[in-house]
């Protein structure tokens, strides 16, 4: 999970900030795998984290409504308008993954990972060379 949360995953956005995860998981997933997102940065939860697929922001809770994909080397890029100093901030999302082809447990429903993705990420750091591309 290391390349999840790259040290370019937070910049600034003509709102707020905005951070870019990769997908924790071998396989890419539906979006709607993604549940109970919490993004907090510096100690502090974001009260609306939002989703930006493509031209569209979602609220994150609504992350279960969509039919896109989120495909393995992509980010996903969750959006506040909370607006950061320069610097080092601290970052956290977590949120549950559903992997809807591997049952787990006496009941046999899908297998559900907590995820914690965190790191000290560098404001508008220094771009990482990549071939990702933003979930749509």
């Amino acid at each position: 999970m290391q390349s999840a949360l790259r040290d370019d995953a937070l910049t600034t956005t003509a709102t707020g900030v905005a951070v870019r995860i990769g997908l924790p998981w071998i396989r890419s997933l539906p979006l709607a795998c993604v549940q109970d997102l919490v993004l907090t940065l510096d100690g502090e939860p974001v009260s609306e984290p939002q989703l930006v697929l493509g031209d569209r922001v979602i609220p994150a809770d609504r992350a279960g409504a969509e039919q896109t994909w989120w495909f393995a080397q992509d980010r996903l890029v969750v959006a506040t308008d909370r607006v950061l100093r320069p610097g080092i901030h601290d970052v956290e999302v977590t949120f549950r993954l559903l992997i809807p082809y591997l049952l787990a447990g006496p009941g046999g429903g899908p297998l559900v990972l907590p995820v914690r993705l965190s790191g000290h990420l560098d404001l508008d750091g220094p771009t990482v060379p990549s071939v990702s591309l933003d979930v749509a």
